[in-house]
């Protein structure tokens, strides 16, 4: 599957956005997905992510609250909503799909091999 973020912008503190991530040539539903983001001089870091059929979710301690991952597989489509946003939410976003070695895993530790080109989310003060 080939994935194409958009959704960034230029926000103010507290405000919010929603990114998508569309998937072409193959069903997203066959793939566990997930959003990264990279700062500014910081290493890639896991944001969320959601199991196939969008009953499993996981979230990086800092967004719990604020962000909101969902899934629609009629669209082959990735969402995340991401609400009060901070200055230190300001980064490249990815999105990301991959397929679980095993039945039982963890969204966030999951090799995830498909990456979108990444939307840019800049927050200002």
């Amino acid at each position: 599957v080939q994935l194409q973020a958009s959704g960034g912008g230029v926000v103010q503190a507290g405000d919010s956005l929603r990114l998508s991530c569309v998937g072409y040539g193959d069903a997203v539903s066959g793939y566990v997905m997930a959003w990264f983001r990279q700062a500014p001089g910081k290493e890639r870091e896991f944001v969320s992510g959601i199991s196939f059929r969008g009953d499993s979710t996981d979230y990086t301690d800092s967004v719990k609250g604020r962000f909101a991952i969902s899934r629609d597989n009629a669209k082959n489509t990735l969402y995340l909503r991401m609400n009060n946003l901070q200055l230190e939410d300001t980064a490249v976003y990815y999105c990301a799909a991959g397929r679980p070695s095993s039945v039982f895993y963890e969204l966030r530790s999951i090799k995830y091999r498909r990456w979108g080109q990444g939307t840019l989310v800049t927050v200002s003060s």
